[in-house]
């Protein structure tokens, strides 16, 4: 059965018992994910930095949150998932199993940002992703959302 058919017969996100290929290598594709997500958002926020003849380095937490959000938001409203995971083949997927549309990427990624900023709470979400069946960080709890490799 392939991955596309087997998520359509579950009316949800995917069972990992039974469809444990949606799920297999996950937390390390996030890892990556969140890497080159974190490389690309530095990088813009340089460059509106430089932009801006170094005015916006001054606020750098206020500027790198604010890109991150957009970025988070925008690429992940269009398509379910960051350019990082697009690169991993990962998506984000809601409680129905459907892709994300453009609110639920900005509530997921404002409560993502939320609580990264709690060393605690960011602590907490990396050992929910390692230690439960899904890899759900703690924002993906909380909403019901998970991180699943891309059905081909």
């Amino acid at each position: 059965m392939s991955m596309s058919h087997a998520m359509t017969l579950t009316g949800g996100l995917p069972d990992p018992e039974y469809d444990h290929a949606f799920y297999d290598g996950v937390p390390a594709k996030r890892f990556f994910a969140w890497v080159v997500d974190v490389l690309i958002i530095s990088a813009i926020s340089l460059v509106l930095g430089l932009l801006t003849l170094t005015v916006l380095l001054w606020v750098w937490p206020i500027l790198y949150f604010t890109v991150s959000f957009l970025y988070r938001s925008a690429t992940i409203g269009t398509g379910s998932a960051t350019l990082g995971m697009r690169l991993m083949n990962i998506e984000l997927r809601n409680a129905l199993g459907h892709r994300f549309t453009g609110g639920e990427a900005m509530v997921h990624t404002g409560l993502y940002l939320v609580l990264s900023a709690s060393m605690i709470l960011q602590i907490i979400s990396v050992g929910l992703m390692a230690a439960t069946q899904r890899h759900q960080g703690l924002h993906d709890h909380i909403l019901g959302t998970a991180a699943i490799n891309r059905p081909r």
